[in-house]
């Protein structure tokens, strides 16, 4: 667990990120973090969750459309 502190940038507030969490996370400046509402708090990931929701469906189609995919891949 790390205790993150809040700091003022600019006219926003802001969270500074150890640069092991930033490892762990392979993330560095300017990268994109999302922040997903938890019912015990935030969490705070790399893969984005819409992308993640439309790749559910996406492989769902492809089960159940696999002969017709192939075909298209011909």
């Amino acid at each position: 667990m790390h205790a993150l502190k809040l700091t003022q940038i600019g006219n926003s507030v802001g969270v500074i990120l150890p640069r092991e969490m930033l490892a762990k996370l392979g993330m560095a400046k300017g990268d994109t973090i999302y922040a997903i509402d938890q019912p015990d708090g935030v969490r705070l990931t790399i893969a984005d969750p819409d992308f993640a929701a439309q790749m559910d469906v996406a492989r769902e189609v492809m089960k159940q459309r696999r002969a017709v995919l192939r075909e298209l891949a011909k």
